[in-house]
């Protein structure tokens, strides 16, 4: 089969999975992340297996996940046949998806304690919009993973409905006015604190990161939870911010190019506005 054929095949079979009725399943578990997380991230996890599985092979390769959290994306990967490799601030959150912290990583996204080209993955699931500094985390992606391995990192931008996190969408009146109003209303200080553990990150800025970096080709960039034929938004300067809910980047490391590598697609060559 052809490099071509293979890309076209690819690309086919993600559109097969990005249905409306993913789309429908992910919110309704998001609308009880905070009383169920273990469905919530469960299924996140599961569904960011066969997102990361569209574009590259996994069994017998090294990921890591920068910000991995609790331990559900390590049960997820490891079933799916891929060496995981987690990394956190505190590596005691993996425990609250039941998984060992042995093998595990303590460390910053901003300083990974990770060789130069020393694994086949790096994904990082909704933890660049908590780094002060993302560009510096992406550049770090870039550095650990091997010539044409695969990069995949998603955020919630700070325009999302979801920007604020749990003080949303109080943020759009400003982030330290939607930090006060929920500590009166609760009674405590959120766990994402405007520029203190969230920042306002954004679709564009990432954007330009990318098409400036060096090191990367883009495959993919995209509203992660929306169906296929949802993509296009975020050719949309500014109305993706708001309406891409989450960001999806999908970059491989340029260089020599193994074989079964992932193909680009349409929304890639230029075409989406930076």
């Amino acid at each position: 089969m052809s490099a071509a054929h293979e890309g076209a095949a690819g690309r086919a079979a993600r559109r097969r999975y990005a249905t409306l009725g993913r789309s429908v399943a992910l919110f309704r578990a998001f609308l009880v992340e905070q009383t169920d997380p273990d469905r919530f991230y469960g299924l996140l996890a599961e569904d960011s297996v066969r997102q990361v599985a569209g574009y590259t092979a996994l069994a017998g390769r090294t990921v890591l996940d920068v910000g991995g959290g609790p331990g559900y994306f390590a049960a997820a990967f490891r079933a799916a046949g891929a060496h995981y490799v987690g990394l956190d601030p505190d590596v005691g959150d993996f425990s609250a998806a039941g998984e060992s912290v042995a093998g595990m990583l303590r460390g910053s996204g901003t300083a990974l304690p990770v060789r130069t080209a020393g694994v086949d993955v790096a994904f990082s699931s909704n933890v660049l919009e908590h780094v002060p500094t993302p560009e510096r985390m992406l550049d770090e992606m870039v550095r650990v993973t091997r010539p044409g391995g695969l990069l995949f990192v998603s955020f919630t931008p700070w325009l999302s409905p979801w920007g604020g996190h749990e003080t949303a969408p109080w943020h759009y009146l400003g982030g330290d006015r939607a930090r006060r109003r929920y500590q009166r209303r609760t009674g405590r200080p959120p766990k994402n604190r405007y520029r203190e553990t969230l920042f306002p990150t954004s679709i564009g800025a990432t954007l330009r990161w990318a098409r400036g970096c060096a090191g990367v080709e883009v495959l993919d960039a995209l509203p992660r939870y929306h169906p296929w034929w949802g993509r296009w938004v975020i050719r949309l300067p500014g109305i993706r911010e708001v309406v891409a809910w989450n960001f999806l980047l999908v970059l491989r490391r340029t260089g020599t190019e193994p074989a079964g590598a992932a193909e680009k697609t349409e929304l890639t060559g230029g075409r989406v506005a930076m």
